[in-house]
């Protein structure tokens, strides 16, 4: 082993010479889409090791954006892969499979229905015109791209209307995470409890659109992922409007750099790993306004919390009866929730409809609100959901 990390160190460092060949990334993957990737990739991309149905991969940098776009077009996945720094960092994720089967399986709270009064006010609460008008004003954007100017401003948007919404309270606070590696900041609005317990609910800021001059094509990303930010600010919108004081504190996050290899919740989850929090559950909203299936909300079951998806499915059946609701999976790194999960923390994802059947607009120029009949009624099951698992795990 060390002889071959001392080897695959020298080929990254050889490579980021000015004689070299291009600079080279480490990316893990899904084995399903490992074929695929060295074929379509040919002498970009080579297999470095294999663990239980992960890889991990050498690849060309200039080869990461068409990789992304592929993962979408072939196998529907929003990023599909995660980008390691390091060859140590990429071989710690990959072998630390005790960690994930933790994520997995372990109960991390308690997951008993008490608090049905609040519960109920809160969610009679929920505005689709306000979801819709978040959609509207994130997609008006040029792009959301981790590499554009106008995906800094739209962020810099999300972080401004959190603020509004919480300048009130004398418990919550709005911060940007910046990244040194790229432009596009990731937001967090934290309202404290008096426990350290923490509940997350996240979703991707940033957009994408084909896979050559990302930074300045047309990519409103209305479903993929505005729907999933203005889900959260109308949750953060009604929780902080109310009178509601969290026991745990509660954390929304709009991430950087999703589409690109989970880049900006993979330093979070990972900076949070590392201060010891103290996660009990993370949500994670990518897209919730594209109705595609017959069911309206689908929890995905793979690199997710057993328990905790059972828990939301309880919380569907109690609060929002008339939501027809199922399972189905994703692969390895098709969004956010990989970054938690892959750090022992109990994640879900409620997706908008079975995969197969998810919105093909998304990635192209024709992501716009008019996909869902230019509302939000898909949105809004989904912002219920979220209020329920919110105050739920709270009590």
């Amino acid at each position: 082993m060390k002889n071959s990390l001392k080897w695959i160190s020298l080929s990254l460092l050889l490579s980021a010479s000015v004689n070299a060949a291009p600079s080279k990334k480490l990316i893990t993957i899904d084995n399903d889409a490992v074929n695929f990737t060295n074929k379509s990739f040919a002498q970009k991309s080579m297999t470095i090791k294999t663990v239980e149905g992960i890889s991990l991969l050498e690849i060309d940098e200039d080869a990461i954006a068409e990789l992304s776009h592929e993962m979408h077009d072939k196998f529907h996945r929003c990023g599909g892969f995660m980008v390691h720094d390091s060859i140590e960092e990429a071989l710690e994720s990959l072998n630390a499979t005790e960690v994930r089967n933790f994520a997995k399986s372990a109960p991390f709270a308690d997951y008993s229905i008490t608090e049905e009064e609040t519960v109920r006010d809160l969610i009679a609460q929920v505005s689709e015109k306000n979801i819709t008008e978040v959609i509207t004003k994130l997609s008006s954007y040029k792009n959301r791209y981790y590499k554009s100017q106008s995906g800094v401003d739209a962020v810099h948007w999300i972080k401004d209307r959190w603020a509004s919404l919480v300048a009130h309270r004398n418990d919550a606070r709005v911060e940007l995470y910046e990244h040194s590696s790229w432009d596009q900041p990731s937001v967090i609005l934290t309202i404290d409890g008096s426990s350290d317990e923490t509940i997350i609910i996240g979703g991707h800021a940033d957009s994408i659109a084909g896979f050559w001059g990302r930074a300045t094509a047309r990519a409103p990303g209305a479903d993929d992922n505005a729907s999933g930010i203005a889900t959260i600010t109308e949750v953060i919108r009604v929780l902080a409007g109310s009178a509601y004081k969290p026991t745990k504190t509660i954390k929304f996050m709009g991430y950087a750099a999703e589409e690109v290899g989970l880049l900006g919740s993979k330093a979070i989850a990972k900076s949070m790993k590392q201060k010891n929090a103290n996660i009990i559950g993370v949500l994670q909203l990518d897209m919730t306004n594209f109705k595609g299936s017959d069911l309206d909300i689908v929890m995905m079951t793979d690199y997710t919390n057993q328990q905790q998806n059972e828990f939301i499915g309880t919380l569907l059946d109690k609060y929002l009866p008339e939501v027809g609701w199922g399972y189905d999976r994703c692969g390895y790194g098709c969004s956010d929730h990989a970054s938690w999960h892959g750090e022992g923390y109990p994640a879900s994802m409620p997706f908008e409809s079975k995969k197969n059947d998810m919105n093909h607009n998304i990635h192209t120029a024709r992501d716009t609100i008019e996909q869902s009949r230019g509302g939000s009624l898909h949105a809004v099951k989904f912002a219920k959901l979220a209020l329920s698992y919110a105050v739920e795990l709270d009590r």
